[in-house]
């Protein structure tokens, strides 16, 4: 095995990969060339169809058929001219992945006679079969339809052979079956209320739009030693297996220098990814050995998630040429930091301002607090809903795991900015305010970029924190599609900020004057959302009782998170927002929870397997090896000497027979729960009953195994070591 990871890495290192351009040609000069963006659309659409399709992009304004036909033709030629062969419509259903359906341009058109075609209604929509994706009961299993329909503001683009054109995906009867369509619409309204708000400060802002930038973490491990650990194919991440003696705790690999090997792979999917119009310009070593990170420029939100969705796939199928498989799930390894998907977020107007920046002058700085505020109030009165977003089987082993932020949602602001708001707090009288106080809060106002100059504070155990122009929200997984909690988040900002205006205009009319009718409520929300600032440890213990002291809560395991989504008011909150019905938001709920109980049941499942077939075995095969041992002993040093000389022996024997015995019949035990908790009929009881229940077992049964790894030969142990994965080069 290792001299066939010899000659790969021999082979990863001095090949050019065939499709790569010319090593001396500029990324400015390739960036996107296999998108068909805005230029490329000027090149090949009529004037009048340019700029209906630029209309739709920016404003949202739909395309007529005559325009669609225009474009579909225009992309195919573009397509053809890539090597394209077909078409899908690619979209994002709640399965967590993305989906496609291939079909070809060819048609025939008489006897031995065929053309490429592409007309605008394929474009347009499309009604793949539905019967198999996620529904959450919105629809019966024979109701099988379902529709694509196309989203001009995020470019199609080729891989392969095939124009992948992105999409929205409904079911027949309108409720939305994915994660894009809620996200535009969440996007839609933040943009809305965050832009009636800066009329406040600048009329002449006519667009706000939403940007996100995120950080990718992921480990590589060598593919022939993934393909030897079942676990680590069917859950993405090692069920058992004894921690190394070297582990991360010299800090040695973070922001080390990248081994050649993996740098060979990140240099050729950055190279696809830049084809694809994926601004990544980031890569570094990760905390924990053989994990790494890659981020990009921040993008509007929609077509940023849309590229991180894409990222993850061509992050697969490359490393897969470099003998390397990628694990993306969020605690491949215990003992090891896991893997997070921080979301950077943040508000900018079509001015070119980044509401989440101070300015150089009070009255911007002002517009900054209102939306720094107002963030933090949504947040507040949001937390729970915010914490079911990011809520999976794979996170539950990550959040709180003393490297990654606590499922408590609190939020971090610095201490300069802490002390900013606890003066406003304390310096608006309740009355009406004097020209003196108004110099004061405005001069005060006025110091926050040089206060902020120093703010190089950085909570890294906070799940949302501020960092100077944007707000990290750190506790999205590995895993995750970020629309989920992109459309969360930007729903509550949008009611929060809709909420502020209504409360500012109240006392505009009653005669308060703008600027101090703004200060007057932000003390207000600065007061109601103090419970939800947090400057300390995350990671402590401390935390836990204070967060509990605040009234916070602590949603450590996905069943218990999932729960709002069955409150009237998360469901009065979206249908409100016109973001989801209650349909759809029950019917994500029970996709959760299924999505939940799948996950556990397949590591419960490969836990079993591999205890009883793989790990007992060996284990016993080498106690038998051991016996012989001890018999040869007796047999030639007779019983009283041989026994003496056999004590190691005889203890390795009994130590090996009491995991075995424990292993087993913890493994019994888990495999009854399991059938009982598979006999509930109710999603939301079944998923307590494998939280509780069945995943209750894991730690115990990993224990007992993890001992007998370090007592089995290691030529006999059937499973490659943690060793052997994470210090592969």
């Amino acid at each position: 095995m290792a001299q066939l990871r010899l000659n790969a890495l021999d082979d990863v290192l001095h090949r050019k990969p065939k499709h790569m351009e010319d090593p001396g040609e500029r990324v400015s000069e390739y960036f996107g060339r296999n998108t068909f963006h805005i230029r490329i659309m000027r090149e090949y659409l009529s004037e009048k169809a340019y700029k209906s399709v630029k209309s739709a992009i920016e404003n949202g304004t739909q395309v007529s058929r005559e325009i669609a036909d225009q474009v579909a033709t225009s992309m195919k030629d573009w397509a053809v001219t890539k090597g394209a062969a077909h078409y899908t419509h690619w979209f994002q259903p709640l399965t967590g992945t993305t989906a496609e359906k291939h079909d070809g341009f060819f048609k025939p058109i008489g006897p031995g006679e065929a053309i490429e075609r592409f007309e605008g209604n394929v474009l347009v929509q499309q009604e793949p079969d539905a019967s198999s994706f996620p529904n959450g009961g919105i629809r019966n299993t024979f109701e099988a339809r379902g529709y694509t329909a196309w989203d001009p503001s995020s470019p199609a683009f080729v891989i392969g052979k095939t124009l992948c054109i992105p999409t929205i995906f409904i079911a027949y009867t309108g409720e939305a079956l994915d994660h894009k369509m809620p996200l535009l619409k969440a996007l839609h309204k933040v943009e809305d209320a965050a832009l009636a708000v800066c009329q406040y400060f600048d009329k002449n802002v006519k667009k706000v739009g939403t940007t996100l930038g995120w950080e990718q973490e992921y480990f590589l491990v060598d593919s022939a030693l993934f393909n030897a650990r079942p676990d680590i194919m069917l859950t993405g991440r090692a069920v058992f297996g004894h921690a190394p003696a070297k582990g991360q705790q010299l800090d040695d690999h973070y922001f080390g220098s990248i081994p050649e090997r993996a740098t060979a792979f990140m240099r050729e999917f950055e190279y696809e990814s830049h084809l694809l119009g994926i601004p990544v310009t980031t890569r570094h070593n990760e905390v924990a050995p053989n994990q790494f990170e890659c981020a990009p420029m921040f993008e509007e939100v929609n077509i940023a998630n849309d590229h991180n969705l894409l990222l993850m796939d061509v992050m697969e199928k490359v490393a897969r040429k470099h003998n390397f498989r990628v694990l993306l799930h969020e605690k491949p390894f215990a003992g090891l930091n896991g893997s997070g998907k921080h979301n950077n977020w943040s508000l900018s107007t079509d001015t070119g301002v980044n509401l989440l920046q101070p300015g150089k002058n009070p009255k911007s700085n002002l517009q900054f607090l209102t939306f720094l505020v107002n963030t933090i109030v949504a947040i507040n009165d949001n937390a729970d809903v915010l914490r079911a977003s990011i809520a999976s089987a794979g996170n539950d082993h990550r959040l709180g795991a003393n490297e990654a932020p606590p499922a408590i949602i609190s939020v971090f602001i610095g201490s300069q900015l802490t002390q900013m708001l606890d003066n406003l707090e304390k310096n608006i009288k309740h009355g009406k305010m004097t020209p003196e106080s108004k110099t004061e809060l405005k001069l005060d106002i006025g110091k926050i970029p040089e206060l902020l100059l120093d703010n190089t504070d950085r909570n890294r155990t906070s799940p949302f924190a501020f960092t100077g122009n944007k707000f990290e929200f750190r506790a999205v997984g590995s895993t995750a599609n970020c629309g989920h909690p992109m459309m969360v988040l930007n729903t509550i900002v949008a009611k929060q900020l809709i909420d502020f205006k209504k409360s500012v205009d109240a006392r505009i009319q009653k005669g308060v004057k703008k600027d101090e009718a703004i200060l007057k409520e932000l003390q207000k929300l600065i007061i109601q959302s103090k419970k939800i600032r947090f400057e300390g440890n995350g990671y402590g213990e401390e935390w836990v009782e204070e967060a509990k002291k605040r009234g916070l809560s602590n949603l450590k395991d996905t069943p218990r998170a999932l729960d709002v989504w069955a409150k009237k008011e998360t469901k009065k909150l979206f249908a409100d927002m016109g973001i989801l019905t209650s349909v759809e938001l029950e019917a994500r709920h029970e996709i959760e929870l299924e999505n939940y109980v799948m996950k556990i049941q397949i590591e419960a499942r490969i836990m079993g397997d591999l205890a009883k077939n793989h790990i007992i075995p060996s284990s016993i095969e080498y106690q038998n090896k051991v016996i012989q041992n001890i018999k040869g002993l007796i047999e030639v040093l007779g019983d009283k000497e041989g026994k003496k000389m056999a004590k190691t022996q005889l203890l390795i024997v009994k130590s090996i027979s009491k995991h075995i015995n424990k292993l087993n019949d913890l493994v019994n035990e888990m495999v009854e729960d399991r059938k009982a908790a598979n006999l509930i009929v109710d999603n939301k009881e079944k998923a307590f009953a494998y939280c509780d229940k069945v995943k209750s077992y894991f730690d115990e049964i990993r224990y007992h195994a993890d001992k007998l790894e370090l007592q089995v030969d290691d030529e006999m142990w059937p499973l490659p070591k943690l060793r052997e994965m994470l210090f592969t080069k």
